[in-house]
């Protein structure tokens, strides 16, 4: 199994194929890819993502590329930790979270890059429409995660490290948070799996 990645270890979608693959205990090789000087966009890379997108998978002959694709394609080939829930409603609740994240919340997303987050900037504060969207997003988790729980579905899935890591663009920042979902990212965020990508070594000035 390989694994490509962005060289600077900072796309939010290559860390949720990482910690999958962690928790899947999955023998792989990391291949960073250097987006910045178009090594994704090379014949020899097209040849592994007909998207020429990071992360992408090789699995023997089998090339995979989009985070949400691949979680699924590990979880239904490899034993170990379940990387979605067994309960087929919740199972879609949580491909819901994860779908949501990846399509809408773009103010958050472009000023709280997760350079806040892994590189320790100091971002300005939020515009109006970010602060709308961080509304947003406080007020979803709030229905999705249970009282008194630091998961979203009883236990552990993929779409709580993906909830945590878009809570974490603004609990890095410093940016208000309510209490509960701000302990929630921090509970998630002490998952060894997370804490290895978290703690990759980043050479960006």
């Amino acid at each position: 199994m390989k694994l490509f990645v962005d060289s600077e270890f900072l796309s939010p979608y290559a860390m949720s194929v990482f910690v999958a693959l962690r928790e899947k205990r999955v023998p792989f090789e990391l291949a960073p890819v250097n987006l910045a000087q178009g090594e994704h966009r090379s014949a020899a890379y097209a040849l592994r993502s007909h998207t020429l997108r990071v992360p992408t998978i090789s699995d023997g002959e089998f090339n995979l590329s989009e985070s949400s694709a691949i979680c699924e394609y590990i979880d239904q080939v490899y034993q170990g930790t379940a990387l979605f829930p067994e309960n087929p409603q919740f199972k879609a609740k949580a491909r819901e979270v994860q779908a949501w994240l990846r399509s809408d919340l773009m103010p958050i997303r472009v000023e709280r890059s997760t350079e806040v987050v892994f590189l320790k900037r100091t971002p300005a504060p939020l515009s109006p429409d970010a602060q709308a969207a961080a509304a947003k997003l406080f007020s979803a988790v709030e229905g999705w995660l249970p009282l008194d729980q630091q998961s979203l579905f009883g236990a552990w899935s993929i779409a709580d490290t993906d909830l945590a890591l878009m809570l974490n663009r603004l609990v890095r920042a410093g940016d208000k948070v309510p209490e509960r979902l701000a302990a929630y990212a921090q509970t998630q965020w002490q998952r060894p799996s997370v804490q290895e990508w978290v703690n990759l070594p980043r050479s960006v000035p």
